[in-house]
């Protein structure tokens, strides 16, 4: 019903019904802890299209990663011999190991800039040996692993402080040396690589893990930004808003913008802080998941990693079944590149704006590599090109003398 002109006695009407209980109840103010509001899920499902990112796509030492963890592992190898030099029968039975899909001496061979051939002793079988420049990036590779060795102790504590019971098996831990810029050899010696923060435990199924002990609040790299721009507190149940690079081209429908502008006033829980209070279905669940895969690929060397690596750490680190839609669901934060036919993701602001993340101290090294494996490539062209053609008997183009030796045979029959 509409007023237009109310008398005192429709105003009494309605002052004596707004003391009613039900309209109290409409005009008091919660007083409930905020999680209490954003236990629900708005994300409305709709079809996400995949757009190409020129830039993302042609980053080196991303896509060349692939190619550069085998050829850092036959270089530890030939390193470690107390020769300096193997032959192949050592190596050519282990391209499942070195995840080498074609043979082992084809491989070494691709790359002479990096592994150089020889003549064996005995035998006559193929021997191989590091160039000079490998062994001097070699040596420098060592040293920055003794002059980093905190950095990296710590990254490889914080990737344990992620997970559930701040314990995670060591297969898992050695399958993500590779991303957290550990040498291979890191687990087999733990004593010295590791301080009195770690302790080796027995877990189920007779596995072995390493727990990491420690009452410190570790702040994520968004909670150190967000303090640093002065619009985060460090005080539980507080938003933060994550930093979004949309690509060239890529947009989202208006029901996904909507739901995104909401999203951000989510609270943040961060990936090292205790998440069994929240309901998995939820937008702030959701919101902790997208946190803890920001942390993760900033630990990272190259921040970003192989997505079907990823999926493998559900079980030990609380994420959902279906957490691979993370990434499909926030194109303004990460990439997923479909180079070397597999699915990487790629953190966006590692690469749109370099200043909010640290830069791995290993990635130097390995762009140094990835250089080598480039001249490998202009020395094995220019090999090609100087090659002498073999010299092919000529043929006689002269074909009315043809025609004529042809006509003497037929006259003699």
């Amino acid at each position: 019903m509409f007023f237009k002109k109310p008398t005192s006695k429709t105003l009494k009407i309605l002052l004596h019904s707004s003391q009613n209980p039900i309209f109290s109840l409409i005009n008091h103010k919660a007083k409930n802890p905020p999680y209490t509001y954003t236990q629900t899920k708005n994300y409305v499902d709709v079809y996400m299209k995949w757009k190409k990112d020129q830039y993302l796509d042609t980053i080196e030492h991303i896509h060349k990663s692939i190619q550069l963890k085998p050829v850092i592992s036959l270089k530890n190898m030939i390193a470690q011999n107390p020769n300096g030099c193997i032959p192949i029968s050592d190596v050519s039975k282990k391209g499942l190991h070195f995840d080498v899909k074609i043979k082992v001496a084809r491989f070494l061979r691709q790359y002479p800039s990096i592994f150089e051939e020889f003549t064996g002793p005995q035998y006559n079988l193929p021997w191989f040996r590091l160039t000079q420049e490998a062994v001097e990036i070699d040596r420098e590779e060592r040293r920055l692993y003794e002059d980093c060795k905190e950095d990296l102790r710590e990254r490889l504590k914080k990737f344990i402080l992620m997970s559930k019971q701040k314990v995670l098996p060591l297969k898992v831990i050695q399958g993500m040396l590779w991303y957290l810029g550990l040498p291979e050899d890191f687990l087999e010696c733990l004593d010295m690589n590791l301080d009195g923060s770690f302790r080796v435990v027995e877990m189920e199924e007779g596995l072995k893990g390493l727990a990491v002990e420690s009452n410190e609040r570790v702040l994520s790299v968004l909670q150190r930004n967000a303090m640093k721009k002065g619009v985060y507190s460090n005080e539980p149940m507080e938003a933060i808003e994550f930093p979004l690079f949309p690509s060239k081209g890529v947009r989202l429908r208006r029901k996904i913008e909507v739901w995104l502008r909401e999203f951000q006033k989510v609270p943040y829980v961060s990936p090292y802080e205790d998440y069994s209070h929240l309901d998995p279905n939820s937008d702030i669940a959701e919101k902790r998941v997208v946190g803890f895969l920001h942390e993760l690929l900033c630990l990272f060397v190259e921040h970003s990693a192989e997505r079907r690596r990823l999926l493998c750490l559900k079980k030990h680190f609380g994420l959902p079944q279906k957490v691979h839609k993370a990434f499909e669901r926030h194109p303004y934060m990460f990439y997923l590149s479909l180079r070397n036919k597999t699915c990487t993701a790629i953190l966006k602001e590692a690469y749109c704006y370099k200043m909010a993340i640290e830069r791995h101290p290993m990635l130097r090294i390995r762009n140094k590599y990835i250089n080598l494996m480039k001249e490998s490539q202009v020395i094995l062209k220019s090999r090609r090109v100087n090659n002498p053609y073999v010299e092919r008997p000529k043929l006689d183009l002269d074909l009315d003398c043809a025609d004529e030796e042809e006509c003497v045979e037929i006259g003699r029959l």
